[in-house]
């Protein structure tokens, strides 16, 4: 299937999806875009990852008293013929085969991970499906300590299915990470981490999250290395 019919399909399912009552959640681009547009958190097209991230609160982290994974929904939502997980998967990877011309699972792709920059080819299966994983790139028990046990229950499903902070990555590497933020995990791969880091300060400005002293140095290091790194855009297909 090519990409033009893929996006087609997906944008039809989406369409469904939001017939019936469904959380908007947008799609991203994943290379760096021109200029920031994020109405949502009254981010202008000057906006710079490093100019966000010195507008994010600093505080210390909460306790994780109560947090559970179904704080944030009962895994992945449900898109029409497929979830968020295949919907992700098609979005980051190329050469991707999905099951039928109706329904979006992914069976095949091939993934230029951002994490490692290896190369993956996907198969789905038993032994195989787990060698590509989403992340969420602000990790929900980091979130839940940074302000997302505040938030209601809609905002944390919305969270947690948001393709803002969602990426189709190395599964090792993805359990590596756990739920560390950025001033205790970082990509491997060196080249990722401007835009990872942005993306990072993107969900957690979307989400009124904050981050701690430690957090908010590891990033600002990061960008300095990128000071003209801007934030992700979410775009429709």
């Amino acid at each position: 299937m090519n990409k033009n019919r893929r996006r087609r399909l997906i944008a039809a399912v989406l369409v469904s999806f939001f017939a019936l009552g469904g959380v908007f959640i947008g799609t991203l681009r994943q290379e760096n875009p021109p200029a920031s547009e994020a109405p949502k958190t009254q981010q202008t097209a000057s906006s710079s990852a490093l100019d966000s991230l010195n507008r994010l609160s600093v505080k210390g982290r909460a306790a994780k008293t109560g947090y559970t994974r179904a704080q944030f929904g009962d895994g992945w939502r449900d898109l029409g013929a497929c979830d968020v997980r295949n919907y992700i998967l098609a979005r980051d990877m190329h050469d991707e085969v999905l099951r039928s011309a109706t329904d979006c699972t992914v069976m095949e792709g091939t993934l230029e991970d951002p994490y490692t920059g290896k190369t993956i080819a996907f198969v789905r299966g038993a032994d195989t499906s787990d060698d590509v994983q989403i992340d969420h790139v602000v990790a929900l028990s980091d979130a839940w300590q940074k302000g997302a046990q505040q938030l209601d229950f809609e905002k944390r499903l919305a969270l947690a299915n948001d393709p803002l902070n969602l990426l189709a990555v190395d599964g090792k590497t993805n359990n590596a990470k756990g739920d560390s933020d950025a001033a205790t995990w970082l990509p491997p791969n060196r080249a990722y981490r401007c835009r990872y880091v942005a993306r990072q300060i993107a969900v957690k400005i979307k989400y009124q999250l904050w981050v701690t002293t430690g957090e908010h140095d590891a990033m600002a290091r990061v960008l300095s290395d990128c000071p003209g790194q801007t934030l992700p855009v979410e775009t429709l297909l």
